[in-house]
């Protein structure tokens, strides 16, 4: 579906810009790409070359997952490094403002989870590739030009951020919620030195081509802290169980023992992973849980959200065994 009607000023800008990258070549419409759930998020070409354009909501204020020069400048500063990224084509700041990248072509497929299912030697291989990109991510200096790093996170205030989400969820819906985040409350760990973090770091968000990384793609909650935060819902995506009822079992996938060796690459294990488990499934119930009561507001219609409910009460219940 082109778009260019509904946003006259946004495609005039791009192609303009386009344009000027590339003289003489026809540079296409901008069309809605699926699966975006930041700002606007377009497909455009430009001669042969493809591009994805992230974009301000006309109206709306740059910030959270709409500001998405904030997701540019991740990007930037990682380009030319050990983490494979979208290479970043042009940058406007002219509210609503906007840019673009590199199409990077591949799949992002979570194994346990998602359709179109890849096989399982496939899958392995990428998982622990998927592990060392993360321990090369977290190697990043944070002081890189042009990142402009945010105040880091500590474990307290990553729990504080997702409570507030589960606080945010209808209380027939986290039965047992308020317990686990007591517990947490009650047990955080001592940091660990900040690293740049993804936010949302899975296979679902690192685009493949057969066993290999190419792109990691969905920046739009990097932030700076504690890497165990990235690290342990990175290995809840490792194991079926850890979704009763959506999950399915893939045979070959590695465990966690295989990706936190893949992650560490011989150095010592991290303390207190248990409460960065726990967290992580709090933090998806919590997530669950948002969607859950969007669908039934109306904000955002997915019958399959209905099959949800269980799937929460059982992360939250497995969260609370994890911490004993």
């Amino acid at each position: 579906m082109s778009t260019a009607t509904q946003v006259p000023e946004l495609s005039a800008r791009v192609r303009d810009r386009l344009a000027r990258r590339h003289p003489n070549a026809p540079v296409g419409e901008l069309t809605v790409l699926p699966g975006g759930h930041s700002g606007l998020t377009y497909s455009i070409t430009a001669g042969d070359a493809r591009y994805v354009v992230k974009a301000v909501p006309p109206g709306q204020k740059p910030v959270g997952r709409n500001d998405v020069l904030r997701q540019a400048r991740a990007l930037g500063a990682l380009s030319g490094s050990a983490v494979p990224v979208p290479g970043v084509a042009a940058v406007d700041e002219t509210q609503p403002a906007w840019f673009a990248m590199e199409f990077a072509a591949g799949e992002a497929v979570e194994p346990v989870l998602d359709e179109p299912r890849v096989p399982a030697v496939t899958a392995r291989a990428r998982m622990l590739e998927v592990a060392a990109v993360l321990r090369r991510l977290h190697a990043t200096d944070t002081r890189t030009p042009g990142l402009d790093p945010p105040e880091p996170l500590d474990a307290a205030g990553e729990l504080e951020r997702w409570s507030r989400t589960l606080h945010a969820v209808p209380a027939e819906l986290r039965p047992g919620g308020e317990e686990l985040l007591a517990r947490l409350a009650r047990d955080v760990p001592g940091g660990l030195p900040p690293v740049l973090l993804h936010g949302d770091f899975r296979l679902g968000n690192v685009l493949c081509v057969d066993e290999h990384a190419v792109a990691v793609v969905d920046w739009e909650i990097w932030s700076i802290g504690d890497p165990r935060i990235d690290l342990g819902w990175f290995l809840l995506f490792a194991d079926h169980r850890n979704f009763p009822r959506l999950g399915r079992a893939v045979p070959g996938l590695p465990g966690e023992a295989d990706l936190l060796d893949a992650y560490l690459d011989g150095r010592p294990a991290l303390p207190a992973m248990d409460w960065f488990r726990a967290l992580g499934r709090m933090k998806m119930a919590a997530i669950m849980g948002h969607n859950l009561r969007r669908h039934r507001e109306g904000k955002h219609h997915d019958p399959d959200q209905e099959r949800l409910p269980p799937t929460i009460a059982a992360m939250i219940s497995t969260a609370r065994d994890i911490l004993g």
